[in-house]
């Protein structure tokens, strides 16, 4: 089998097109892709809680911390206790942080319209099932081999 045969090519060469057309338009801004993924999963006005928010994009939670902490020192984020629970941290966004977020959301959306206007609602349809259908082969070569299937295989 050619590896242009093989799912797995198709998914990665696509991803790394979409990642490289992400981090062009994020280094154009002065941030990265990761940054952009990190203030999507944060909410603009009720802050998340930090141990929310690796298992939201699949990132280690020490990973996260490291992104955290450079994303505080540029200013993007703050962080501040939990009013409900005072041994958790809750991330909220500074107004840099919120326009950095827009630029993000904004750039998945203009990339989505794109493709909607050449992929039919139906072939998007067939794409999503399939790809569902591709997660479940993964959770069940997962389960079969004792993987936990929440934990990152690598990091991004």
């Amino acid at each position: 089998m050619k590896r242009e045969e093989t799912v797995d090519y198709h998914i990665k060469s696509a991803w790394h097109a979409i990642s490289r057309m992400y981090n062009q338009q994020a280094a154009e801004e002065g941030f990265t892709t990761a940054i952009g993924f990190v203030l999507i999963n944060i909410h603009s006005k009720d802050g998340t809680p930090a141990t929310k928010i690796a298992p939201q994009i699949g990132l280690e939670t020490r990973s996260l911390t490291r992104m955290l902490k450079t994303m505080e020192e540029k200013g993007l984020i703050f962080k501040k206790p939990d009013l409900v629970d005072k041994r958790s941290v809750r991330i909220y966004l500074t107004e840099e942080g919120k326009r950095i977020k827009a630029i993000s959301v904004n750039t998945i959306r203009e990339f989505n319209e794109q493709v909607r206007e050449v992929v039919s609602e139906e072939d998007l349809n067939s794409f999503f099932s399939v790809f569902e259908k591709i997660q479940l082969v993964i959770d069940q070569v997962q389960t079969d081999k004792g993987v936990d299937i929440n934990k990152p295989i690598f990091e991004l």
